[in-house]
């Protein structure tokens, strides 16, 4: 158990592109808290190793007092082993970064901030309905930066209906000037459920256009390698010894340690979640009960995550894992798969190696799904 994943499920606005839990209670979240801080006690004896990641994220961990997060930091200090070098995320909105709060996380011992800016266009984010503004955008990294915290990354969306490649080209240009060094760029997606998919179902927004949304991956792809940043995961770019160390040991199947209303967990060979109902989380924690599902991963689904993991990766896969772990002959099973892609320019096999070019890079999803293998399939 390397890490620890702290799920934190409110926000302050209902987003067009996300579904996260939409409720800031003072009464809920201070419930939620306290849950929380049980949790970690009950479980103390599920992670042996030391901890050395700790990672809050889900909704929009920057809304939680210093008071509330000096209680959580305080309760997993208590109960689990965290190294003294340990990497400690807080996800957070640009409009609730102030140097009031980046010296208090800074004091919490928070080292790395990542900051949901996706735009630095007012129409952009208006579109988004963020609760943040342009300017906020770009004053909440000179605020972190300013408190000490240079362990920075920022959040982009690109692919959005109307987006030019000038305004792209912009929004990267100032993510570079303000100095962060890791950068998480994701490609617009239209959810069922969320508020974008019931408008582009109906007819009032547009799908996304999957052409523009290439040009836009693939010229940040070229400028953010001309200016220090490795891609080192499909949506993620860092400049050297800046890479998301959670991350990185989540897409590498490392096991780790969820907490809170509907976090997901894995310990190595089951993956579990938490129930998604916050007071139904509660009143169970309350009660002295963990309520937990768990998921023992069949080998073929083991199989399709290690692919979907590590095609997204720099590195890719190593196909003699897949015979030692599955037993299943990778090269001979795939060959001619592994042969058009790397005939369409889309993948190179080096050393064992399959690894996705920047063309591959973007469809990354989909040319994992092709190596899939359904449940009972030989």
């Amino acid at each position: 158990m390397a890490g620890i994943y702290i799920h934190i499920p409110f926000c302050k606005q209902a987003c067009t592109y996300c579904d996260f839990h939409f409720s800031t209670s003072t009464k809920l979240v201070d419930r939620v808290v306290s849950a929380l801080a049980k949790e970690a006690e009950m479980r103390k004896n599920e992670a042996r190793e030391i901890i050395r990641t700790v990672y809050f994220g889900g909704g929009t961990p920057g809304i939680l007092s210093i008071a509330q997060l000096e209680k959580l930091m305080d309760t997993i200090r208590a109960n689990f082993q965290i190294s003294s070098d340990a990497e400690i995320t807080l996800e957070t909105n640009p409009d609730d970064v102030s140097v009031e709060k980046t010296k208090g996380w800074s004091c919490l011992g928070i080292n790395r901030l990542s900051i949901g800016i996706q735009s630095f266009f007012d129409e952009q984010l208006i579109w988004m309905n963020r609760a943040h503004n342009a300017e906020e955008a770009e004053r909440c990294v000179e605020i972190a930066l300013e408190s000490g915290i240079d362990n920075l990354t920022i959040d982009l969306i690109y692919g959005i209906p109307k987006m030019t490649m000038a305004q792209w080209k912009e929004n990267l240009e100032k993510a570079v000037k303000l100095g962060v060094n890791h950068i998480s760029a994701y490609c617009l997606t239209v959810e069922t459920g969320t508020v974008l998919g019931h408008r582009v179902a109906r007819g009032m927004e547009q799908p996304v256009d999957e052409n523009a949304a290439a040009k836009h991956f693939e010229y940040m792809v070229d400028y953010l390698a001309a200016h220090g940043f490795r891609q080192y995961e499909v949506s993620n770019f860092s400049k050297a010894g800046f890479e998301s160390r959670h991350n990185s040991a989540y897409w590498s199947g490392v096991p780790y340690l969820a907490l809170g209303p509907s976090a997901h967990g894995f310990d190595g060979k089951v993956r579990y979640f938490n129930v998604a109902n916050n007071a139904r989380y509660c009143s169970a924690i309350e009660e002295g009960v963990l309520p937990i599902t768990k998921e023992e991963l069949s080998r073929e689904e083991r199989f399709n995550e290690w692919v979907m993991t590590g095609l997204r990766t720099a590195e890719g896969i190593d196909v003699r894992n897949s015979a030692t772990h599955f037993q299943l002959d990778f090269m001979m099973v795939y060959e001619k798969k592994i042969q058009s892609l790397i005939d369409n320019s889309l993948a190179e096999l080096e050393s064992n190696r399959l690894r996705l070019t920047k063309k591959g890079m973007f469809l990354a999803d989909g040319i994992a799904s092709d190596f899939f293998i359904l449940k009972d399939e030989d």
